[in-house]
C-alpha cells in the first residue's frame, strides 16, 4: 500500500494539530480536493484512491513513532498520549466521481478539525502515486536521476555558496513514497549538511534528518470562524500560536490574505516575537524586499531574520534568490515538486484546501490568483473589503 506508516506526513500536520487540542479541540472543518492541471480525469483511479483510504484508515501510531514524536523539543506529553489512541476514521472523508468537475472526481473531508486534520497530505501523496503509477507503467527512474543529479551540480557549482541549504517539502505532490525516499538518500549522499532537513516527518526519522515545518494556511483560514471579529484574525492567530509554542516554530505565513494586511497586522512586536517569514505565492523578489524594509522599519536587523522560499522553487530560481539576499538575510529554500517529481512526465498541481470551519466559509486569498481558493465568493468580497484588498476580479480568478 502507498502510505504504511501516519508519520508519512508533514510536520506541519502535528504542530498545528497539537494547537487544535490545546486550543481548538471543538472546532469543526471541510476541506474540498482541487486539480489545478487542466485536462486530467482521475475518474478511472476512484476504485485504487479508495481502496488506500481505507488502508489509511486502518493506521495506528507505533510506540517507536510516538517516541520520536515525543523527543521533538515542542512536542508535549497530552498530545502523545492523544496520538497514541488516534486514527483516521473513513466516515470523515467521501470520494466520488463527480462529472461537473474537469478532473472527475469529488473528495470531501468533513468533521471535528482534531481528527481531519492529518487526511490531507497522504490522501495527496495517494492521488499522485495511483495516477502515474497507473498511467506510465515501468516508468524507468534513469532520467529522473539523470535531472536530480543535474540540480545537485548546479548547487554544488555556484561560487560561495557553501551556506545555501535547500530543504524537501515534496511529499504531498511525490511521484511515489519510493522515489521521494530515493531523492532524499541521493540528496544527503551529495550535498551533506547542506540539506538542511525534510518536511516528511517519517523520512526524517529514518534517515537521521531535522523534521521542518511551522504552520499552513489552514491555520489561518479557520482563525477567520474561530477568532474575534474578522480584521483581527490573522493576529488572533499569530497570538494563539506563539502561547502554544513559546518563541519555538517562529515562521509566520504571509499569504493568506496577501502580503499588504499581512504587513499591517504584523507589527513590531510580532517582528521581533517570530523568527521569520515564509514565502509561498507572488513575486517572491519584491516580497524579499518589502520583509526586509519592514523588518528594518520596526527596529529589527534583518541579518537576524529568515526568509523560507516555497513556491513552486527550482534550482535555477533559488541561485537566483540567493544571490539576491545572500548577506541581507537569513535564508532556507523548501522545494517540492521540482524534486519530488521531476521524472519526464507532467507532475499534478493539486490541493486539498480548508473550505469551512464551524459552518462559516473560510477563504485563501493568495498573492498569486490562481491559488486562492474558497466556495463563497461573496464572503470572498466581504473579506476582501475587511482586509482593504485591491482588485476582487483578479483574485476571483479560480475560486472554484
Amino acid at each position: 500500500m502507498i502510505i504504511e506508516s501516519l508519520l508519512d506526513t508533514d510536520l506541519y500536520k502535528f504542530t498545528m494539530q497539537q494547537c487544535v487540542l490545546h486550543q481548538f479541540p471543538a472546532a469543526e472543518v471541510s476541506y474540498r480536493f482541487k486539480c489545478r492541471t487542466p485536462n486530467i480525469d482521475l475518474s478511472p483511479f476512484i476504485d485504487e484512491i479508495n481502496a488506500e483510504i481505507d488502508h489509511l484508515c486502518s493506521l495506528y501510531f507505533k510506540d517507536d513513532e510516538l517516541e520520536y514524536l515525543g523527543n521533538l523539543r515542542f512536542m508535549k506529553s497530552d498530545f502523545i498520549e492523544f496520538l497514541s489512541l488516534f486514527h483516521l476514521k473513513r466516515k470523515y472523508i467521501t470520494v466520488e466521481r463527480d462529472p461537473s468537475r474537469p478532473f472527475g472526481i469529488d473528495i470531501c473531508i468533513k468533521g471535528p478539525w482534531l481528527h481531519t486534520i492529518l487526511f490531507e497530505i497522504p490522501v495527496l501523496a495517494i492521488v499522485n502515486e495511483v495516477y502515474f503509477r497507473r498511467t506510465y507503467p515501468g516508468l524507468s527512474d534513469a532520467e529522473g536521476r539523470r535531472r536530480l543529479d543535474a540540480k545537485i551540480d548546479l548547487l554544488l557549482n555556484e561560487p560561495h555558496a557553501e551556506d545555501l541549504h535547500i530543504s524537501d517539502y515534496g511529499t504531498r505532490r511525490r511521484f511515489s513514497r519510493q522515489w521521494q525516499r530515493a531523492v532524499i538518500e541521493r540528496l544527503a549522499e551529495r550535498l551533506g549538511s547542506r540539506l538542511s532537513g525534510t518536511s516528511n516527518v517519517l523520512f526524517a526519522k529514518e534517515l537521521g534528518l531535522i523534521p521542518l515545518g511551522t504552520m499552513a494556511h489552514e491555520y489561518l483560514q479557520a482563525c477567520q470562524a474561530l477568532g474575534p471579529r474578522l480584521r483581527d484574525t490573522q493576529v488572533f492567530g499569530f497570538e494563539q500560536w506563539a502561547k502554544e509554542y513559546r518563541g519555538d516554530l517562529g515562521i509566520a505565513l504571509s499569504d493568506v490574505y496577501g502580503m499588504k494586511p499581512f504587513l499591517e497586522d504584523f507589527d513590531m512586536y510580532f517582528c521581533k516575537l517570530f523568527d521569520g517569514a515564509r514565502h509561498d505565492s507572488g513575486d517572491p523578489f519584491l516580497w524579499g524586499e518589502k520583509m526586509i524594509e519592514h523588518w528594518s522599519r520596526n527596529k529589527c536587523d534583518p541579518r537576524t531574520k529568515l526568509l523560507i522560499f516555497s513556491d513552486g522553487l527550482n534550482i535555477p530560481r533559488v541561485l537566483e534568490l540567493w544571490r539576491r539576499f545572500n548577506g541581507r538575510v537569513r535564508l532556507g529554500f523548501g522545494i517540492g515538486t521540482n524534486l519530488m517529481n521531476d521524472r519526464g512526465p507532467e507532475p499534478l498541481n493539486v490541493v486539498i484546501k480548508m473550505t469551512q470551519c464551524n459552518g462559516q466559509p473560510v477563504a485563501k486569498i493568495s498573492d498569486s490568483p490562481e491559488k486562492s481558493m474558497c466556495e463563497d465568493e461573496s464572503y470572498v468580497r466581504y473579506l476582501r473589503q475587511v482586509f482593504h484588498m485591491d482588485d476582487p476580479t483578479a483574485a476571483a480568478k479560480g475560486l472554484k
